[in-house]
């Protein structure tokens, strides 16, 4: 058995059809179910926060992270990030 575990519910969540604590019968299929509400989380919640996964034996925990950065705000200055900008 695997369980997914929301590690603290934001407002975006509880008003949202996802359900905390739910349980596998094999970790393959709880995986993917956790991958699949982060996306969901990241892309369709409001953005304040973003989500990330981590894993504990047969289980898997997702929390808040820092703020999600929009694209235009992740490159500083237009710079692609490759070191031949400076």
């Amino acid at each position: 058995m695997s369980t997914i575990v929301i590690d603290k519910e934001c407002g975006c969540f509880k008003r949202s059809s996802l359900e905390n604590n739910v349980t596998f019968d094999n970790k393959d299929d709880a995986l993917i179910k956790a991958q699949s509400m982060i996306s969901h989380m990241n892309e369709k919640f409001c953005g304040k926060h973003g989500f990330g996964l981590s894993e504990n034996g047969d289980d898997f925990s997702i929390s808040m992270n820092a703020p999600q950065q929009p694209q235009a705000q992740a490159s500083s200055g237009g710079c692609c990030g490759g070191g031949h900008c400076s």
